[in-house]
């Protein structure tokens, strides 16, 4: 990949920063379910050990790939926010923890969008899901 032309705007780069901390708190809400859920499940068990365990089980999840990119509640709402003024034609930035690229929406509906990168590499759309990816309007950034 070629270095760009023009640094990233502002609004970008803090949200290529703050993709990696959604992540990290996607974890800790996570942790929080299944501490909850072992509380009611284990009236007598005390709260150091279901602490313990909690921890146990969201590290064990966090290893297996299909629950971890499943699981998105933080992120998933805040990807929806950001993402719910788009419409076919807009340009965005694609961001991604630590990268972004910008793009066209081509085509949206409901939940999912399709994206086509501006950078030559092809004319397919990708279609993706507006709660497991970041778009920000190319506009406000």
């Amino acid at each position: 990949m070629r270095s760009p032309l023009r640094p990233l705007p502002a609004a970008v780069t803090r949200w290529t920063a703050t993709a990696r901390v959604l992540g990290w708190l996607d974890a800790l809400a996570a942790y929080l379910a299944i501490w909850g859920g072992a509380a009611v499940a284990l009236p007598s068990a005390s709260r150091a050990s279901l602490a313990v365990l909690a921890a146990l089980v969201a590290a064990l999840g966090a290893l297996l790939r299909p629950l971890r990119v499943r699981w998105r509640p933080v992120r998933g709402a805040v990807a929806l926010v950001l993402s719910a003024r788009l419409s076919p034609g807009d340009q965005a930035w694609y961001v991604r923890p630590g990268h972004a690229e910008r793009v066209l929406v081509t085509a949206r509906r409901r939940t999912r969008v399709v994206i086509a990168r501006l950078n030559d590499e092809g004319a397919e759309g990708l279609s993706v899901r507006r709660t497991r990816v970041l778009l920000i309007p190319a506009d406000s950034a």
